[in-house]
């Protein structure tokens, strides 16, 4: 295992009332002005908006509402958020969403306290901020983990690029299963395939021999796949939908990754894939993980070998890496199909003659990955894919 330090600054609220029992000690801690961020107004409809509302009202906040951010947050929205925070003199942000409204209020957090751009500072000038507005986050879409870490996925429709910026961490994270109940069957499956990825890409990474963060991490494999079995078996079992709610969180909390350069080549093609078709995140992983793994194969077979033994129970005895490797991928792709995610990107709706080159050149190559991939074996891979 590699040499690491570990601390974490978010201090999480996890369970049962966990808004009604933790919000009000966390708002008498921040100042008056509270920025309420969230989504497209589901949380208006299932009355989790009102029950907010009313905490921040009894707490004598000045609330100011950022809405309709979207599902893929763009720059403009990042960008309008900074400018509102700023006209309102915001003391706290409260985001109130999954891995979209979370991930933007990170960037609002720091773009609000700068008079320079964040883009340009980040990818130009190699800078990252150091000043943020407080923040706080209540989750109710799981699958990104994004209240656990300070990294934020942007979409620049100038730039045609979908990447990683850096912003603020939570200080505090509340996660109230019930909260998540209302969530669309397919938004819980396919936000459990992304709490699956994370852990895989970061299972992927180096060091490749056995070591304690991967033990850990196949454990959290196997808790969403049995618990995303439990789900769709029953949509209001709330003890499986408690445990695909932690295992998201413990995928980004860092846990997984003390000692690792993680992959993630997964997702930086998918990312470039958002960022020209505006598509479904855990759609798009759960279309490219089997095809981009077969062409890691042959650099991953001892890691496929040991994840297709320790988290899908598949018998080694008699059998190569290879043989392992390739089981391993065959019964990923079967949980796919039989949890309903599309396989091609013909069934998710994109278009045969989408830029699939562009995609594939500004796509990151990265460095954790077992396997240097070239711009022309990435548009294989897309290839293959649709």
């Amino acid at each position: 295992m590699n040499d690491f330090t570990y601390q974490y600054p978010v201090k999480v609220y996890f369970g049962e009332k966990a808004v009604q029992k933790n919000l009000s000690s966390e708002l008498a801690k921040v100042g008056q002005n509270v920025m309420l961020a969230y989504g497209g107004g589901s949380i208006k409809k299932n009355g989790i908006y009102e029950e907010l509302i009313e905490i921040l009202n009894n707490a004598g906040k000045n609330v100011t509402e950022l809405s309709e951010i979207m599902s893929n947050p763009t720059y403009a929205k990042v960008q309008e958020g900074a400018s509102l925070a700023r006209e309102n003199s915001i003391d706290f942000i409260l985001a109130v969403g999954g891995g979209s409204v979370i991930d933007c209020c990170k960037i609002v957090s720091a773009q609000a306290n700068l008079d320079k751009d964040i883009w340009e500072m980040e990818y130009t000038e190699h800078k990252n901020p150091t000043e943020f507005i407080p923040m706080g986050a209540v989750v109710t879409a799981f699958g990104t983990g994004a209240e656990m870490n300070n990294g934020a996925v942007i979409t620049n429709e100038e730039k045609m690029q979908k990447s990683a910026l850096w912003g603020a961490f939570y200080d505090f994270a509340i996660l109230e299963p019930a909260y998540t109940m209302t969530m669309p069957i397919k938004q819980v499956v396919s936000g459990s395939f992304d709490a699956l990825s994370h852990c895989m890409e970061t299972y992927m990474g180096s060091p490749r021999e056995v070591n304690l963060s991967d033990e850990i991490n196949e454990a959290c494999q196997r808790n969403i796949i049995r618990n995303l079995r439990a789900t769709l078996k029953n949509p209001q079992d709330i003890t499986a939908r408690s445990e695909l709610i932690w295992a998201a969180a413990m995928g980004e909390n860092g846990i997984l990754k003390i000692g690792k350069v993680t992959d993630f080549q997964a997702h930086m093609l998918e990312h470039q894939l958002g960022a020209y078709t505006d598509c479904n995140h855990g759609q798009g992983l759960a279309v490219i993980h089997p095809t981009l793994y077969r062409h890691m194969l042959p650099e991953a077979a001892p890691q496929f070998a040991r994840l297709a033994v320790n988290v899908w129970d598949i018998s080694p005895y008699g059998k190569s890496d290879e043989q392992l490797a390739n089981e391993f991928i065959d019964a990923l792709s079967a949980l796919i199909k039989e949890v309903g995610l599309p396989t091609t990107f013909t069934d998710m709706g994109i278009p045969d003659d989408t830029d699939f080159k562009a995609i594939a050149d500004s796509t990151v190559k990265t460095a954790g990955c077992c396997k240097k991939f070239t711009s022309g074996e990435l548009l294989e891979v897309l290839g293959e894919c649709k």
